[in-house]
């Protein structure tokens, strides 16, 4: 396994944001940010900000502490694999996953990052299922049995109604977003996708006449340039690599292929 523990650029961003925040919450008064900031299911049509306001607020200095210790350890090695714009949108697709469930089950308001922070230690132990992990320092356990472990918890923590003061819907709506994203590829852009369809749209539109001449005079001269070929062939491998695999198997050169790509047919 390759990771890399360096601080990446959205990661250190989030964690300056949410100290600050923190910060600022404590000189301005928790109640006047409470109010204004967290999410409130009820309220929400008449702060339509909160859905992301509230993945920065925080409750104590623990809550903060914990959720950013989190995003440190587990964010850089996803935001180095991914990319910082892949990684900066399925963490907040995450945090509204928190906003969506607690939205269908909860009235009262939600604060913290913790939807979003438990959906980057959902993906890393599906990317490194078997990177040790030492709770407390001390016990190695692979990441995917203690994020199973934390699914189960916060599952049953939700259905039966534990309280103290812990949004677990919120929690649980950041584990099934971004199990969501992962397993039905959300990444894969509409730029992908259209790509397919034009292939094959290509391959086996039925045409005018004048049109198909036109095409097929374009395709003999495509034809032609061995290095068009080749690159057309080198996507459709990955477009099949995406509908088997999913983009989180896509390698560094694969991706960097399909922007190129995407670039271009946009140009033409």
């Amino acid at each position: 396994m390759n990771l890399s523990y360096h601080l990446t650029p959205w990661v250190k961003r989030l964690l300056i944001a949410n100290t600050v925040v923190f910060a600022l919450t404590w000189v301005i008064g928790p109640g006047f940010v409470f109010e204004w900031f967290s999410f409130q299911p009820t309220k929400v049509l008449f702060r339509p900000w909160t859905p992301f306001s509230y993945m920065f607020v925080h409750g104590d200095f623990w809550h903060v502490f914990m959720n950013m210790l989190v995003l440190f350890f587990f964010g850089p090695p996803l935001e180095s694999k991914w990319g910082s714009r892949e990684f900066a949108r399925y963490y907040l697709i995450c945090g509204l996953g928190g906003v969506a469930l607690s939205f269908l089950l909860v009235s009262y308001s939600i604060i913290g990052a913790s939807a979003a922070v438990y959906g980057v230690m959902l993906a890393f132990a599906m990317v490194w299922p078997d990177a040790p992990i030492y709770v407390w320092g001390i016990f190695p356990v692979k990441a995917k049995w203690l994020v199973a472990f934390l699914v189960v918890v916060t599952f049953s923590s939700a259905v039966g109604g534990a309280g103290g003061g812990i949004a677990h819907f919120a929690h649980l709506g950041g584990f099934v977003a971004g199990l969501l994203y992962l397993k039905t590829d959300w990444r894969a852009s509409q730029t992908i996708q259209n790509m397919g369809k034009a292939a094959r749209a290509r391959r086996f539109a039925i045409v005018p006449r004048e049109e198909r001449e036109a095409a097929e005079g374009a395709q003999r001269r495509r034809s032609d340039d061995s290095g068009e070929k080749k690159t057309l062939d080198a996507v459709d491998r990955v477009l099949d690599k995406i509908s088997a695999e999913g983009m989180v198997s896509l390698t560094e050169q694969e991706k960097q292929l399909l922007d190129e790509v995407s670039k271009k047919h946009r140009t033409n």
